[in-house]
């Protein structure tokens, strides 16, 4: 059981600590100290949700159904491009920008773009449902279950510490500048993603 557990939070960390769109917006989110709770649930909730179903084998229905994956694709492209380019021209805006962090947004706003970031990406469903699920399955009965329990622990610890971890670099964001750097990053970031995507379709 510990070593079903174990696997499942270090293939859960691998698989989410490479810096993508989710990512992005969660550290934005927690530099600027905005809805970083509500932000972070809803990433970890999500993850949780995907990594039961792939261990409960939603994982082989997706793989049959490779249609859904392709929509998935294409709405992720075009959310990906819009959040890569509003990133972009928000950074050209450096007197909107404010010391204590980016133009702020509303809760429901912030729950909105997490939410679209979350689910209209396609590696959540490859890498979380199919690839997860699969190696959970290797586990046994059993330890499938306690491999998703793993993979879960990673994520919230994962979430929780970019969220409420960021706090403690927003000294060297301090200036607008700065913000219009991480702006460009992002915007970078998405835009990078989108296109990996529409050429991986």
């Amino acid at each position: 059981m510990l070593d079903s557990s174990a696997a499942g939070l270090l293939t859960g960390l691998s698989l989410i600590v490479a810096i993508g769109a989710q990512n992005a917006f969660v550290l934005r989110q927690g530099l600027a100290r905005e809805h970083v709770g509500p932000v972070v649930a809803i990433c970890a909730i999500s993850d949780l949700v995907l990594i039961l179903a792939g261990v409960a084998g939603i994982g082989t229905v997706i793989r049959q159904a490779g249609w859904l994956v392709d929509v998935v694709r294409w709405l992720g492209v075009a959310f990906l491009t819009w959040y890569g380019v509003s990133s972009l021209l928000a950074a050209r805006r450096a007197s909107a920008l404010d010391v204590a962090g980016p133009e702020p947004l509303s809760l429901r706003a912030a729950v909105l773009r997490v939410t679209a970031l979350t689910w209209l990406n396609p590696h959540v469903y490859l890498d979380t449902v199919l690839l997860l699920g699969s190696v959970a399955n290797t586990h046994g009965h059993t330890g499938r279950w306690w491999f998703a329990a793993g993979a879960s622990i990673a994520s919230l610890l994962w979430f929780g510490g970019l969220g409420y971890g960021a706090r403690y670099a927003s000294p060297l964001l301090s200036r607008p500048r700065a913000w219009q750097v991480l702006d460009v990053l992002i915007g970078l970031t998405m835009l990078g993603i989108a296109a990996m995507l529409a050429l991986r379709a």
